[in-house]
């Protein structure tokens, strides 16, 4: 059984010979990886979502069974470097590199408070020229031998606070301010857009997302959620569908946000991630015996505690616990809970690939 069809089987809730893995890391860690077993290094791609889908060919020659494709910038509007070291997308927000992050240094919407403000802001072009150019090379290479997953994280909330700051949005939601519902309605049909593009060019799962929980808790109450992003949610999986009845739809959401899947489980989605395990009430055999039914898990491993820190011994056996739980009678994509970090052991890294490679 090669990559692919472990991967379909598993999407399919079907029984494949072990449980598919995929696998997203920084720069930094490619570069550290590349090193240290002489595969090539591959520069990220320019995208707001680019861990997600950069260095694929590094993690296929390590032993995924998936990779990443994700909507790039354009080629008439690339990332740009500006003086102080400070980095401004097409969208018009502004980082600084840290290093191992580029963290916001500039919110584009920080001043809005009106409909117009958000009619007179340019948006990104879903069919800009070279958009699209990276997702089709790797979906020529891989598209026979491994699973495609599309990323679209960031799909409402995250986009919206990107662009006006996130104490802002979050009070302004609260006082109904009259940008709000404009601002949505443009990302919303941009990224609807992009998925249904994905879709088109043959992906098998469209993975959205938005970070809707912290640590210990949801980051809104559970009415907001139901009242501003759960029908917009439905609208776009519903365009999803009529373009490919059959695609996986999988949601991202870091944090404590077990009160939101049966929400999700009701919009018809099929895959959960990341399973974040030392996020409040992400304990992962509960989350099987009570959503296993109805939902496929993709994530489980820690990258706060375990990867970096602990043994390989420790690494191997969270592996074979995470696998032995949530892929029981499958429906389970191991993966990382998040982007591999630089302070993760080599070695560590390793290990994850060949424990699941031996399942």
């Amino acid at each position: 059984m090669n990559a692919r069809e472990r991967f379909l089987k598993t999407i399919n809730r079907e029984i494949s010979d072990r449980v598919p893995l995929y696998v997203s890391v920084t720069p930094q860690v490619a570069k550290m990886l590349s090193d240290h077993t002489g595969l090539p290094f591959e520069e990220p791609l320019d995208s707001m979502l680019s861990t997600r889908a950069s260095h694929m060919g590094l993690m296929a020659e390590l032993g995924a069974d998936a990779v990443g494709i994700a909507a790039c910038a354009p080629t008439d509007n690339p990332t740009i470097k500006l003086e102080g070291g400070l980095i401004k997308n097409e969208w018009g927000m502004v980082f600084k590199d840290t290093g191992q992050y580029n963290e916001f240094y500039e919110f584009p919407l920080a001043h809005a408070e009106t409909a117009k403000d958000i009619e007179q802001y340019k948006f990104p072009d879903p069919f800009a020229k070279g958009r699209w150019d990276e997702a089709q090379k790797t979906i020529n290479k891989y598209r026979k031998t491994h699973g495609i997953i599309a990323d679209l994280e960031t799909t409402l909330f995250e986009t919206a606070w990107y662009l006006t700051g996130l104490e802002k949005f979050l009070i302004d939601m609260m006082m109904e301010a009259e940008y709000i519902n404009p601002l949505l309605d443009k990302i919303q049909f941009i990224h609807t857009e992009y998925g249904k593009k994905m879709i088109e060019m043959g992906a098998d799962v469209l993975w959205c997302g938005d970070d809707f929980g912290s640590q210990t808790s949801l980051m809104m109450d559970e009415d907001t959620f139901r009242k501003i992003f759960k029908p917009r949610i439905k609208e776009m999986f519903y365009e999803y569908r009529k373009v490919n009845p059959d695609i996986k739809l999988a949601w991202h959401s870091c944090g404590a946000i077990k009160p939101l899947i049966p929400d999700f489980i009701e919009l018809g989605l099929d895959i959960l991630n990341p399973i974040q395990p030392l996020a409040s009430g992400m304990e992962p055999q509960e989350l099987k015996n009570r959503f296993g039914n109805d939902l496929i898990f993709f994530g489980g491993i820690c990258v706060q505690e375990i990867l970096p820190n602990g043994t390989t011994q420790e690494v191997k056996n969270e592996v074979i616990r995470r696998a032995d739980v949530l892929g029981k009678n499958g429906g389970y994509i191991i993966a990382p809970a998040h982007n591999i970090q630089e302070d993760t052991p080599v070695e560590n890294i390793l290990t994850l690939f060949e424990t699941v490679k031996s399942l």
